[in-house]
């Protein structure tokens, strides 16, 4: 049964987040002052220009830009009053274009613009990769072999990510390169605590013990900060990732949670409740870790509990901050009378991954 909600609720995920429609009213701009932008600053741009919204929940509103010859993407701000470093097209779009001569599969950047008279706000262009985003962490479409092939693309790129010299390629002020465990943990912890709504013992517990337990920052990489299968675009018929999409967490930090946040699937999600994953054709966790290993020149990953205790415990301030919301009547979401017994259960499951880390209490 479990499983069979979780299915449904990727499909119903991937109706609501495919295609483009018409661009709503509310989200609309001015195109004839976008085309002259384009012209100026776009090389061989040419006209006419057709306009349509991609679908889905980004916070950064998305627009596919249609004309005779190609596609284009553009990402801008959402209009309104923000919070000041939210929503940094800028910072996304200096990712991308760092890492784009490096071979590593981004769409190509054609241009930022900071000016607000041309379209209302901050935006940027980039190619419109064409290719299949993957919804279902199960890959039910697909042979076994075909699976193991698109998750070991997966945990190629990612450790592609994390091998790149991001001194090198001018990302050196892109974060803060030390503590970022420790700054990740005061974050949730100050979201959790702002959005309380029930006393949870195990929150707690964990709230005491990680910035107590951080275990040392070897590495300092770029991370991308929402590593998942439907954040990258396969190519049509290869096991191959050509693009990764929604840059907007990424900054410099400890390559270990982007890494243990993918492995967060085989832990709590659809990939956990499959019966058998040699049959299905998935890694199983060991050997996803193996591999990645293996591509980075780590030895192992002895502090693998401790950061399944840090995602689960991130995850539950996430929605205790949706919870948060409700009750403050900012944000009224269709399943938060369920939310609360989550947080409750993520918290327990955290703990217990934080106690086979060596907490006591």
């Amino acid at each position: 049964m479990a499983v069979t909600t979780e299915i449904a609720g990727e499909q119903a995920r991937e109706q609501a987040n495919t295609g483009t429609d018409v661009v709503p009213e509310s989200q609309r701009f001015d195109e004839a002052s976008l085309e002259r932008w384009l012209k100026a600053n776009v090389a061989g741009y040419e006209g006419p220009l057709e306009v349509r919204k991609f679908k889905g929940g980004q916070s950064n509103p998305t627009y596919q830009l249609i004309t005779p010859s190609k596609k284009y993407v553009l990402r801008r701000k959402p209009p309104g009053k923000l919070l000041p470093s939210a929503h940094a097209v800028d910072r996304e779009y200096k990712v991308i274009s760092a890492l784009g001569p490096t071979g590593f599969p981004v769409a190509k950047t054609y241009g930022l613009c900071t000016d607000d008279d041309v379209i209302g706000t901050w935006f940027y262009i980039m190619d419109n990769v064409e290719g299949r985003i993957l919804w279902d962490q199960t890959l039910p479409q697909y042979e076994p072999a075909v699976r193991n092939a698109i998750f070991k693309a997966k945990i190629k790129t990612l450790a592609d990510l994390h091998n790149t010299d991001y001194v090198k390629i001018g990302l050196e002020d892109f974060g803060k390169p030390g503590n970022y465990m420790g700054r990740q943990v005061d974050r949730w912890t100050k979201q959790y605590k702002a959005s309380e709504t029930q006393a949870i013992p195990e929150m707690e517990k964990l709230i005491d013990w990680l910035p107590k337990s951080l275990p040392p920052q070897e590495r300092t990489s770029v991370v991308h900060g929402d590593y998942r299968l439907d954040n990258m675009i396969f190519h049509p018929t290869e096991s191959r990732v050509i693009a990764v999409l929604d840059w907007e967490l990424s900054t410099l930090g400890d390559p270990m949670a982007d890494f243990t946040y993918l492995l967060m699937n085989w832990v709590n999600g659809t990939i956990s409740q499959l019966p058998d994953l040699k049959a299905h054709g998935l890694p199983t966790i060991d050997e996803a870790v193996d591999y990645y290993c293996e591509l980075t020149g780590r030895a192992g990953m002895p502090e693998l509990n401790w950061f399944f205790a840090y995602n689960t415990f991130r995850l539950a301030g996430i929605i205790q901050g949706i919870l948060g919301r409700v009750r403050d009547g900012t944000a009224n979401h269709p399943d938060a009378a369920n939310m609360g017994p989550r947080v409750v259960g993520l918290a327990q499951t955290s703990w217990a991954f934080a106690q086979k880390a060596g907490a006591v209490g």
